[in-house]
C-alpha cells in the first residue's frame, strides 16, 4: 500500500504576526493552496492508496466556505484514494464546522471524538479526533489491535508525552503506550517540525518553523514501512544576524540589506552590533523577501557623568539606579538611549 500522510495546512490563517508586510498574509494563502495541490498532483502521478490528513487542516475561525470547495474539488481529483482526516484543535468537529455541515466527497472519511476502526481489505485505520479545541479523553486507551497480521495505521492530531504524567489539553499521547500498541505507521499531526510521528506543517507558519515543509509520501509492503520527505513549500523561512557596526548613515543599511542574496525564501534579520545612528527604517524601502527587521543593536555613545549639566546629572542618576538595582541593564540601556537622544537634540 502506499499513502501520503501530512498535517497542520492550515488552511485561510491571517499570518497576521509574521511579517511587517501586510500582503504576505495573502501570498502565503495562495501558497498554501498550491503547496496541498502539490501533494495531491503526487498522488495521482504516482497512485496513492490512501492519504492522511491527521488535523489542522483549515482554520475554523478563518476558513472560508470557498476554500472548502476548493479543497473537495481537489479531493473529486482522486477519487480511487481513500481519504481520512483527524480533526485537530483547529479545526474540530463541531456542530457549526464544516466537517459536520458540508457535503465532502464520497472518498472521505472524518474522524470524530470517538475511536473507529475501518477495515479495509489487509488494512485496518484507527482514527479519532478533536471535538472542540481543546481535547483530554485518552482515547489511545481504548484501541486494541486484534488482527496483527494486517497493516495497522493510527491517524489523529495530539501531544507525544515522554513522561508518565499524562495530562494536557492538546490530545496527550503516552509514547509508552503508543509504542506498545503497534501500530505499523502512526500519522499524527500537531507539532509543525518533522519527527518520527509527525510530517511537519504543510508550509512554514513562520520563523518558528525554520526548514524544508511538505509531506510525507510512504509504501508498506509485508508489514515493512519505507517513507521519504517530499517538499511542497517553495520557501524556506530563515533568520540571519547582520552586524551593523561599520555602517554610518541609514542609507547604507538599506542599500547593504538590498544586496542580501534572499532568492525565494523570507528572512528575518537580526540588526546586531554597535550602531552609529538611530535607526527607524521603512520596510517598504527592503527588498520583499525580508519580511521582519528586527532591532538588537546597541547605541555606540560616550557615557559621561563627570559634569554638572543636564546630560551629566541624567546619567549619573541613571548610573546610581543601576548600582542599586532598581533597574536592570537592558533596562538601562533603553532608558540612557532615549535620554541621550532627547537631550542631544
Amino acid at each position: 500500500m502506499k499513502f501520503i500522510h501530512l498535517a497542520d495546512v492550515h488552511f485561510d490563517a491571517p499570518f497576521t504576526v509574521i511579517s511587517d508586510r501586510a500582503e504576505l498574509g495573502q501570498i502565503r494563502r495562495l501558497e498554501q493552496r498550491s503547496a496541498f495541490k502539490k501533494a495531491i498532483d503526487f498522488i495521482k502521478e504516482n497512485k496513492v492508496d490512501y492519504l492522511f490528513i491527521s488535523g489542522d487542516l483549515y482554520e475554523q475561525d478563518y476558513v472560508r466556505k470557498s476554500t472548502i470547495n476548493y479543497i473537495n474539488d481537489l479531493f473529486k481529483e482522486i477519487k480511487d484514494t481513500r481519504i481520512f482526516i483527524s480533526p485537530g484543535n483547529h479545526d474540530p468537529y463541531i456542530n457549526e464546522s464544516y466537517y459536520s455541515t458540508f457535503n465532502w466527497e464520497s472518498n472521505v472519511k472524518i474522524f470524530t471524538q470517538d475511536v473507529e476502526k475501518v477495515e479495509i481489505d489487509d488494512v485496518n485505520i484507527y482514527g479519532y479526533g478533536f471535538n472542540n479545541y481543546e481535547m483530554n479523553l485518552n482515547q489511545l486507551e481504548k484501541i486494541n489491535i486484534d488482527e496483527k497480521d494486517k497493516i495497522n495505521i493510527l491517524v489523529s492530531h495530539g501531544t507525544i508525552i515522554e513522561s508518565n504524567e499524562i495530562n494536557g489539553i492538546y490530545n496527550p499521547i503516552s509514547a509508552n503506550t503508543l509504542k506498545n500498541k503497534g501500530f505499523d505507521y502512526v500519522a499524527l499531526g500537531h507539532i509543525h517540525k518533522r519527527d518520527k510521528y509527525y510530517p511537519g506543517s504543510l508550509i512554514s507558519m513562520g520563523f518558528d518553523e525554520l526548514g524544508e515543509h511538505g509531506f510525507i509520501y510512504g509504501e508498506i509492503i509485508n508489514k515493512k514501512v519505507n517513507t521519504q520527505f517530499i517538499k511542497a513549500d517553495d520557501r524556506e523561512f530563515k533568520e540571519l544576524d547582520f552586524d551593523i557596526s561599520d555602517i554610518y548613515s541609514e542609507d547604507e543599511l538599506i542599500e547593504k540589506l538590498n544586496q542580501i542574496k534572499t532568492e525565494n525564501n523570507l528572512y528575518k534579520i537580526n540588526l546586531i552590533g554597535e550602531r552609529n545612528f538611530i535607526i527607524n527604517l521603512n520596510i517598504k524601502l527592503i527588498q520583499k523577501n525580508i519580511i521582519k527587521i528586527k532591532n538588537k543593536t546597541k547605541l555606540k555613545m560616550e557615557i559621561k557623568e563627570n559634569n554638572n549639566s543636564l546630560k551629566g546629572i541624567s546619567i549619573k542618576q541613571l548610573n546610581q539606579k543601576l548600582k542599586n538595582n532598581e533597574i536592570d541593564k537592558n533596562k538601562y540601556d533603553k532608558i540612557l538611549e532615549l535620554t541621550l537622544k532627547i537631550l542631544n537634540n
